[in-house]
C-alpha cells in the first residue's frame, strides 16, 4: 500500500512537470514558427493542461481499467469547475470579458450533451470514441477559427501574450516537448499502476478513484495555473483554461479508451456522475456568460461552487461504502 501511495504522489508531481515543460516546448515552437498566441493558447496550452489526464485515461485503458478512464474524465471536469473555479473565485472573484470566452461556453455545453448521449445506452465503443475523437478535432478547427475572428481587440489575445514563455531556440524548444512527452508517459504509467492497487486494496471501483484521487491529482496544475492567473487580473486566461481543458477532457480523454479498449460501464456514470458534471457545466454558463455585460463569479458563487463539490464527494463516499 505504501508503495503505491508512492507511485501515485509520484506520479502526480511527474505529470505537472512534465506537462508544464511540454506545453513550455510546444508553445516555443510554435511561436518560431509565427504562430499567434491566441491560437497558441487555445490549442497547444489546451491540450497540454489536458494531456495528464489523456496519457493516464489511454494506460489505464490498455489495462483494461476503462472505468478509472471515465472516471478521470468526468471527474476531472467536475473538479475543474466546482473545486477549481470556485476556490479561485473564492481568492478573486472573476469577470469575463472575452468575446472568444463567452462563445466557448455555449461549446463546452454542446459537447457535455453530446457525450452523454453516445453514453446513454451505458457502452463506450469504438464508434463512440471515433466520434468523440472527431469531435476534438472539429473543435480544434471551430475554436481556432473563433479566436482569430475575435483577434482584434479581445482581452484574452492581450492575455495569453504576457504568459508566452521567453524566447527560446527551437532545438531546445523540440527537446523539452519531447522529454516532457516521454516523462508524462512514463509518469502515467507509474500513477495507473499505484490508483489501480490502492482501489483494489479498499475494495472500491476503478471508477471512484477516476473521479476522486485521480481527478484531484490530475487538476492540481490546472488550479494553480488558474489561481495565477486570476492574481495576475488575467481573468480570461483563466476561465479559458478550464473551458479548454474540459472540452479536452470530454472528447479526448474519454476518446482514448472507446478507441482503446471498448466495455461497459457502471450505471453510476449516467445517472450520477454525467448529470453532475453538466448541471455544473450549466452552472458555469449562467454565471459566466454576462447576458447584460461581463460575466462574473462572485466569492458568493464560488463558496455555492465548492459546496457543491463537498456534496458531491460526500455522495461519492457513501456510495463506495453501500
Amino acid at each position: 500500500m505504501l508503495l503505491s501511495m508512492i507511485a501515485v504522489i509520484g506520479g502526480f508531481v511527474l505529470l505537472a512537470w512534465s506537462a508544464d515543460r511540454t506545453v513550455l516546448g510546444a508553445s516555443a515552437t510554435a511561436r518560431n514558427f509565427g504562430i499567434s498566441p491566441l491560437v497558441i493558447g487555445l490549442t497547444i496550452v489546451g491540450f497540454g493542461t489536458s494531456a495528464p489526464e489523456m496519457l493516464v485515461s489511454g494506460m489505464a485503458a490498455w489495462d483494461g481499467n476503462t472505468g478509472l478512464s471515465i472516471g478521470n474524465a468526468l471527474g476531472s471536469n467536475i473538479t475543474n469547475i466546482a473545486l477549481v473555479l470556485g476556490v479561485t473565485a473564492l481568492v478573486v472573484p472573476l469577470t469575463v470579458q472575452s468575446d472568444t470566452v463567452r462563445r466557448e461556453i455555449p461549446i463546452l455545453l454542446a459537447v457535455s450533451l453530446f457525450a452523454f448521449v453516445l453514453m446513454n445506452d451505458g457502452y463506450l465503443g469504438r464508434l463512440d470514441g471515433a466520434l468523440l475523437m472527431g469531435g476534438l478535432a472539429l473543435m480544434l478547427v471551430m475554436v481556432v477559427s473563433l479566436g482569430l475572428k475575435s483577434r482584434n481587440g479581445d482581452p484574452l489575445e492581450d492575455e495569453y501574450t504576457e504568459e508566452m514563455p521567453a524566447a527560446m531556440t527551437t532545438g531546445r524548444a523540440v527537446f523539452w516537448l519531447l522529454f516532457g512527452i516521454v516523462v508524462m508517459l512514463l509518469a502515467s504509467r507509474l500513477l495507473v499502476w499505484g490508483a489501480v492497487n490502492i482501489a483494489q486494496a479498499f475494495g472500491v471501483s476503478d471508477l471512484v478513484i477516476g473521479l476522486t484521487i485521480v481527478a484531484i491529482g490530475t487538476s492540481m496544475p490546472e488550479l494553480m495555473a488558474t489561481l495565477m492567473s486570476a492574481r495576475k487580473n488575467e481573468h480570461d486566461l483563466a476561465l479559458g483554461n478550464i473551458i479548454g481543458s474540459n472540452m479536452f477532457n470530454l472528447l479526448g480523454v474519454l476518446g482514448l479508451p472507446g478507441l482503446i479498449a471498448p466495455d461497459a460501464f457502471l450505471p453510476e456514470v449516467i445517472m450520477r456522475d454525467f448529470p453532475w458534471m453538466i448541471g455544473l457545466t450549466l452552472a458555469l454558463f449562467v454565471m459566466s456568460f454576462g447576458f447584460r455585460g461581463p460575466g462574473r463569479i462572485s466569492r458568493i458563487e464560488g463558496g455555492l461552487l465548492v459546496a457543491a463539490y463537498g456534496a458531491y464527494m460526500v455522495m461519492l463516499y457513501f456510495s463506495a461504502i453501500s
